[in-house]
């Protein structure tokens, strides 16, 4: 078998959102678990909305979730003169021809065949006229009348398309561009790819596709086309359902591997598995396990898979990756060794990198700007309470040091000497320290925040 090409061809018209970014994981993983190449090719030719930001966003997101194409970038703008010389010969074949009619005449063909009760399509009428180039005229393909055009897809199986369903579609406008179905057969044969898994909004697109490859004498790729992504109201994923360009994943506090992962599944399956890393993503994918119907974007199940990657990273990642999320939030960046000595306690209960900022966030700001939850002041740090916390001060100043073992211990003593029990001690402690009700243990958290913040914040709960 010869080698396995696939391709991703965004429009960069936009940011890649998650509909976008799951395709290029199948067309990567495709390539990748046969040994073959993934390439990269931007569709920038609608001059008017292509911007070079949303061509940074796709290039970033790419890079994010780590699918590495092979080969160099191909800009589809750069190419229109390879695109022409396809025309060109097709004209020279006579597969194709010229066309003077105007788009309202060919509306009202349209219009004509509707009332008629048949498909509405362009009629054919300059197809035999043998006209050359001229002002506002276009170049058709002369596509066939009668029979089927068929494939069989790599996802949906066999589709057949009656050809008098289809019309002759144009392929070079009258500005001399040429349209979207001419080149991107032109930039697959040329780009050598042999296998294309694209959106199901493609499906419309292929049987023309089809068509033209065998105008130009060329062999077509396979085709495969993907379902679509649902929002959890069985809709068009869209923007009301969440952010869905992957890069505000990553803002969110995302991990990439758990997005990989979370698409990677969202439509394609191995067993009951739930959790890949990418060298198992590689090793298990398969075309025959992709679904055929929709899938539905769940956000409880990417937070799941995120709190996983979170747990599994090693405190050094995350003491890389958290400081930006600290800055987003205006909030102070703490220092490397302070921020090592939290990042254990958070890693088993935080689902984002962002929940994880504004959780243990208390432990970081200056003492003097510890903002307290004034419900839990009034609850907890009653009278009596302040004459415990006065006696743990004193003690916790004296310990010979500040570890977790030495924190625990001393705690448990002193509820025993006190009588009172350790959710009666532990709670105006915790708000004294923390500002709130939640924080992970106590003993941790106070080792945590090292002798000289606690015995401060006591200083200034005492005084509230």
């Amino acid at each position: 078998m010869s080698e396995i090409v696939t391709r991703f061809a965004p429009s960069p018209t936009g940011y890649l959102h998650v509909g976008g970014a799951r395709t290029a994981i199948f067309s990567w993983l495709l390539a990748r678990s046969q040994g073959g190449k993934f390439l990269l090719r931007i569709e920038d030719t609608d001059r008017e909305r292509s911007t070079p930001e949303a061509t940074r966003a796709i290039l970033d997101g790419m890079a994010w979730l780590g699918l590495e194409h092979d080969g160099e970038l191909v800009y589809q703008s750069e190419r229109g003169h390879i695109h022409n010389a396809a025309v060109d010969a097709m004209l020279e074949a006579g597969t194709a021809y010229w066309c003077e009619c105007t788009p309202e005449e060919v509306e009202a063909m349209r219009e004509k065949a509707r009332a008629e009760g048949r498909k509405p399509k362009y009629d054919g009428r300059c197809r035999e006229r043998g006209l050359g180039p001229g002002p506002g005229r276009v170049v058709r393909l002369k596509a066939p009348l009668d029979g089927v055009t068929s494939y069989d897809d790599m996802v949906k199986g066999p589709i057949s398309v009656a050809n008098e369903e289809m019309d002759d579609l144009i392929l070079r406008r009258s500005d001399g561009s040429p349209t979207y179905n001419l080149a991107v057969v032109v930039d697959d044969s040329d780009m050598g790819v042999t296998h294309v898994l694209r959106g199901e909004d493609h499906i419309s697109n292929t049987p023309r596709q089809i068509q033209i490859y065998r105008a130009l004498g060329i062999s077509a790729p396979r085709f495969g086309h993907v379902p679509m992504i649902l929002g959890p109201d069985k809709k068009k994923l869209s923007k009301r359902h969440g952010a869905t360009s992957v890069v505000e994943y990553d803002a969110q506090g995302i991990l990439p591997e758990a997005m990989l992962n979370y698409l990677a599944r969202l439509g394609w399956s191995h067993g009951d598995q739930e959790i890949f890393s990418r060298e198992e993503l590689i090793r298990c994918f398969s075309i025959e396990n992709l679904g055929t119907s929709a899938a539905v974007f769940d956000m409880d199940k990417l937070l799941w898979l995120n709190s996983h990657y979170i747990k599994e990273s090693s405190p050094e990642r995350l003491a890389d990756l958290l400081p930006r999320h600290f800055e987003a939030l205006s909030l102070p960046v703490p220092e490397r060794e302070a921020l090592l000595r939290v990042i254990p306690h958070y890693q088993p209960r935080a689902k984002t990198l962002v929940e994880f900022v504004r959780n243990s966030a208390f432990f970081f700001v200056a003492d003097d700007a510890l903002i307290y939850d004034q419900a839990a002041v009034a609850k907890f740090l009653t009278p009596e309470a302040r004459e415990r916390l006065a006696q743990m001060r004193g003690m916790l100043a004296a310990l010979p040091d500040f570890g977790e073992e030495t924190v625990e211990r001393a705690l448990g003593e002193y509820v025993a000497s006190s009588g009172a029990s350790f959710k009666v001690i532990a709670q105006p402690l915790r708000v004294a320290v923390t500002g709130s009700t939640q924080s992970p243990g106590l003993h941790q958290t106070l080792a945590a925040l090292g002798r000289e913040k606690t015995l401060a914040r006591l200083d200034r709960a005492l005084k509230l």
